[in-house]
This record gives structure tokens, C-alpha cells and sequence, in this order.
């Protein structure tokens, strides 16, 4: 089995304008992604996603011509069931003949970014491929599930104080969820806003549903200190993305300032990335997204180093398809995850990309039993949104 064809493009699909929402990324109106398709020589489809950009908000026609044309002729002829060595090959570069024989990474400048994204769709098709290849589901070839359905939170909540609770419950009384999570940050100007609404929520949905809330990175170290205090007693599961992801030690500081749990790592590549965050004591859970961090096999690895510090993994999937379906993979696979995210956002890449039914029922997400990551492209859908 070989590598005979690798092809992306760009994949825009139009969000409705009744379901669109604005957030601290604005009004989005689309969502996108680069998806990847990689084919062998006997006919076995995997497919891909890389990210440079949280889903709706990014421009993708850079890192698509890098996995048309610089990264994709690279891998042509070769044993896609090779993941680990190619993965390496990518990351390393020029260097990766000798990195391999000295035992440790020699990366080239270019290590983070559009880079790791393009391995990242990469290492999912072939992770597919080799599911498909031997008949089983990608969580089998990762050392097995721990239950065939895990527990899911429901991603969303963008409303004023005056409508959050409502929004909230809303998902709460549609799918069963038990735990909900809800933008705050510079989408609401000042920290006591974001916490007024973080108490009209509380008192919403009551003690016994988990809430969590997401600044998207967007507070100062101060601003966050501040909103932790000022819903210290709201009960809060997780602060997500206090403050900008290049402030580690700002982050540390936060997690130091407040009894809340930090989970940070969507904008993070790489498991030397996370190592740092485990070492700094900067957060209680790993968020990798498989689209952005290195693919499947580089959030194995993230999952393994939060089991080794006594943290947790939930990763980031706010994505498409090929990236939402290895996150299930990953979770069901992994000794520290607890907990899947679901978007309660417009969400086309995920559900008209495939011809599959994405669903939650009682606050549970199935974990797919089909060989590969488990899911069929719709081809028209594809055909009519992809663009090179």
C-alpha cells in the first residue's frame, strides 16, 4: 500500500443568516477549513483537516497550497501506515534523516503555524487510511475506548444577560446536556459584564449543571484576575483561554489567583507546547484541536503528558468533520479525557459536510464503530463549497 494521490482545498461553507451569532471574532458568516484527501494505490480514501484559524474565522488558501504543493509531492510513494516516520519527516524537515537516527527532534524554523496545521491534516487522513486498511475504527488501533459513549458539553452561549439563561436551558432541554460553556471576554467590553452574565446564567440553569465559560484569550492577566473574583461564586467547571496563549506565566498567574480550573491549549502545537503548560502549572486541562496541534498521533501524545501530570483532555472541536470525528477517537481512546465538546453554534462543516447524523442524546455522544474515523464525505456538498 502506497500514497498515489494528495489533494486539498479550501472549504467555505455559507452559515445561514438566522443562525449566524457575533462573537469577539465578529459576525461569522462561514465556516471553513482546509480538507485533505489522500489516496493509495489500492483505492483507500483517508481525509484530513487543517486548521489556522478557530473554524469560522480564518482564510485558508495559504496552508492549501502548502499541502498541494509543498507538503502532499513529499509523501507520494510512500507507506501511509508510516505515521509516526512521517510525521517526524514533516516536522524535521531536511534535518529529519538525521533527527531520527539521533533520537530527537531537529525541527526545522518553521515548527509551529501553517506548518504543524498541514501535518496535522495529514496525520488524520492517514490515521483514516489505516483504519480503513485493516477494518477497524482509528480507537482500536489507539489502544481501545473505555465506553462507547462519553459524556458532552454543549459549546455556545453568546446571548446578552438578559437572554443567556434562556440560550443555555435551551440546549440543556434539547440534547440533556449536564454541562453547558459560554463565551465571555472582549466580546463584552468589561469583565463585569461578562460576569453579570456569567451570574444570570448560574441562576438559569441552577447548582447541578456544570458551567464553564471562554474568554478566547482575550483578557490582560489583571482582567482576569478581576472576573475570577467577581464569580468566585458561581461555581465555575473551567476558565478557558483567560488570557493571550503567549503568556504562559500570565496564565499560571491566573490559575494561582483563584480556586477556578484553567483549560487552555486550542491556539498550542506541538506536545512541547503543552509540556511547557504542564511545567508552569498554567492549566488543569489540555484543549488540543487535532486540526492545529500536530493531528491524532501528536494529541495521543498531549493526552499522555496530561495523564502523567494529573491533568485532564478535552480537546478542541470547534472544527469540520475529519477533525471532530478524531477528537471522539482520541477521547475514547485516552485515560484523561472526561469530556467532549459539541458546538450549539451553525455548524455545516460538521453536519452537511457528511452523510452521517452527529447527535447527542442524554448529554452522550456515540463513539463511531465504522473502520477509519467513521464517517462518509458528502461528495456534492464537498464539490459545490471546495475551492483550490
Amino acid at each position: 500500500m502506497r500514497i498515489k494521490t494528495v489533494e486539498a482545498w479550501w472549504v467555505k461553507i455559507p452559515i445561514e443568516a438566522s443562525r449566524q451569532h457575533r462573537s469577539d471574532f465578529g459576525r461569522l458568516t462561514s465556516f471553513d477549513a482546509a480538507i485533505v484527501r489522500i489516496e493509495t494505490n489500492d483505492g483507500i480514501v483517508g481525509w484530513g483537516e487543517g486548521k489556522n484559524a478557530a473554524g469560522s474565522a480564518g482564510t485558508y488558501g495559504t496552508l492549501v497550497h502548502m499541502l498541494n504543493h509543498e507538503v502532499g509531492p513529499t509523501l507520494i510513494g510512500r507507506d501511509p501506515a508510516d505515521i509516526s516516520a512521517i510525521w517526524e519527516m514533516l516536522y524535521n524537515g531536511v534535518r529529519h534523516e538525521m533527527a531520527a537516527i539521533s533520537g530527537h527532534a531537529m525541527p526545522e524554523l518553521a515548527r509551529r503555524g501553517l506548518s504543524v496545521a498541514a501535518i496535522s491534516a495529514v496525520d488524520m487522513a492517514l490515521w483514516d487510511i489505516l483504519g480503513k486498511s485493516l477494518g477497524v475504527p482509528v480507537w482500536k488501533l489507539l489502544g481501545g475506548r473505555k465506553a462507547d459513549r462519553l459524556p458532552a458539553y454543549a459549546s455556545g452561549g453568546w446571548e446578552s444577560v438578559e437572554r443567556i439563561g434562556e440560550q443555555l436551558q435551551s440546549y440543556i432541554a434539547a440534547d440533556g446536556f449536564k454541562s453547558v460553556k459560554m463565551r465571555v471576554g472582549a466580546m463584552d467590553r468589561a469583565p463585569h459584564v461578562s460576569a453579570s452574565r456569567v451570574r444570570a446564567a448560574r441562576k438559569a440553569i441552577g447548582p447541578d449543571i456544570d458551567l464553564m465559560v471562554d474568554a478566547h484569550g482575550t483578557y490582560t492577566v489583571a482582567e482576569a484576575k478581576r472576573f475570577i473574583q467577581m464569580v468566585a461564586d458561581c461555581d465555575l467547571a473551567w476558565f478557558e483561554e483567560p488570557v493571550i496563549a503567549d503568556d504562559k506565566p500570565g496564565m499560571a498567574e491566573v490559575r494561582a489567583a483563584g480556586n477556578v480550573p484553567i483549560a487552555a491549549g486550542e491556539s498550542e502545537a506541538t506536545r512541547f507546547a503543552f509540556r511547557d503548560l504542564a511545567v508552569l502549572r498554567a492549566a488543569d486541562i489540555f484543549q488540543p484541536d487535532p486540526a492545529f496541534c500536530g493531528g491524532i498521533t501528536e494529541a495521543m501524545r498531549i493526552s499522555s503528558l496530561a495523564s502523567a501530570f494529573n491533568l485532564r483532555f478535552a480537546p478542541h472541536l470547534w472544527a469540520g468533520a475529519p477533525c471532530f470525528f478524531s477528537g471522539l477517537h482520541l477521547c475514547a481512546a485516552s485515560p484523561a479525557s472526561f469530556v467532549i465538546e459539541y458546538s450549539l453554534g451553525a455548524n455545516p462543516m460538521i453536519h452537511d459536510l457528511v452523510e452521517d447524523t452527529v447527535s447527542v442524546k442524554d448529554g452522550m455522544i456515540e463513539i463511531p464503530d465504522r473502520p477509519g474515523l467513521g464517517f462518509t464525505i458528502n461528495q456534492r456538498v464537498l464539490e459545490a463549497h471546495a475551492q483550490r
